[in-house]
């Protein structure tokens, strides 16, 4: 039988080194105190606040029990090796194998967590998409991107709110706005912010010529509530209301439902056509305004900061940082990470994990 010997003692090493940096003491001390605050018959009375103790709860809940969880699959796995070890068994090698493994893969998991460094990385997010340069490429190109980021939420249990769609004029779509709800789903999507370039043989070129499309994608964090960073004055608005249309589905209505919110200062436009009437469009039209004052807001500090630094940042930043090559060979490239794969269809169906997690570490190492 292999010697697991060393393998458990980095998997321990690695759990104890977890176990202090998300200080999983602390967590169950805070776990103890908010069972007892969501106890309270008096919870419900500020629904505000209630929701804000449930919340909170659950997150600690799912750090403590994943800790706990991964302490008692490698518990097992020392258990397993001593007695395989003892009796020589050599059918138990491939259990063993199996729980390394995974107690490998959760471990990973978690060392990710150090890699969230910004204030709103554990929230939700409201994502853009919009076609670019190369015409009815580009918008069909746009709405692959759509799809591969709701297959990517899909994949890890998130939730996926489509707000608004504008269709293309030929096919494909020249924008989109909707809402990734999951823990670090802001996080995890903060890496896709930019330019994507797919170049392929036109399925609208009756010559089958090879043509180069741009698209772009944006996040900003979204809030349950109107975002507190930024005050909006109703006269500021220009509010508009039109009839839904495009792929909403089962909830898009005949009526002038749909919300249009400009904000004349800044220029800012958003739009909601898919909840099921004016009024939750129009709410959920200013929860995502308030979303990108706030981003803007933030960014402009930072520009503030950077000029007093003197820092300087790359010129292409914010532009072109993937290639999709699907013609003549198959290949999906970060051009910040170089992180590659050549197995296009499955990026497209959703698996972008590894691009993510190759741009929280390439960040990090930026910034260290």
């Amino acid at each position: 039988m292999n010697d697991f010997t060393e393998e458990i003692q980095q998997l321990r090493r690695a759990l104890l080194s977890a176990s202090h940096t998300l200080d999983l003491a602390g967590q169950r001390l805070a776990l103890t105190r908010l069972n007892d605050q969501a106890a309270r018959p008096d919870l419900w009375s500020d629904p505000d606040a209630a929701r804000a103790v449930t919340t909170e709860l659950a997150r600690v809940r799912a750090d403590v029990d994943l800790l706990d969880g991964i302490n008692q699959r490698l518990g097992d796995a020392e258990v397993l090796f001593q007695l395989a070890q003892e009796e020589g068994d050599e059918t138990l090698a491939g259990e063993l194998t199996e729980t390394v493994t995974a107690v490998g893969r959760q471990l990973g998991d978690l060392e990710l967590r150090s890699l969230y460094t910004g204030e709103h990385d554990e929230g939700d997010a409201v994502c853009e998409v919009h076609s670019g340069a190369g015409g009815t490429d580009a918008q069909d190109w746009a709405e692959m991107l759509l799809r591969m980021y709701q297959r990517w939420a899909e994949k890890r249990g998130f939730g996926f709110e489509l707000e608004e769609v504008t269709a293309g004029q030929e096919a494909g779509i020249t924008s989109a706005t909707f809402l990734v709800r999951g823990r670090f789903a802001y996080g995890l999507l903060s890496a896709e912010k930019g330019v994507h370039r797919l170049v392929r043989i036109s399925p609208f070129d009756a010559q089958s010529r090879r043509h180069t499309a741009f698209s772009s994608f944006d996040a900003v964090p979204f809030f349950a509530e109107v975002s507190t960073e930024v005050d909006i004055d109703e006269k500021d608005l220009r509010i508009d209301t039109y009839r839904s249309s495009g792929a909403g589905g089962q909830h898009v209505n005949v009526t002038d439902s749909a919300v249009r919110i400009t904000h004349e200062p800044s220029g800012i436009v958003v739009s909601c056509q898919n909840q099921r009437s004016q009024h939750q469009n129009k709410a959920v039209a200013m929860q995502i305004l308030a979303a990108k004052l706030a981003e803007r807001a933030r960014e402009e500090r930072r520009r503030e900061l950077d000029a007093l630094s003197g820092e300087q940042r790359e010129v292409a930043w914010g532009s072109q940082i993937r290639t999709y090559v699907m013609a003549p060979y198959q290949l999906a490239k970060d051009l910040r990470t170089d992180h590659e794969t050549g197995n296009v269809a499955a990026v497209l169906d959703g698996e972008i994990d590894g691009f993510m997690e190759a741009f929280l570490r390439w960040r990090r190492r930026q910034a260290g």
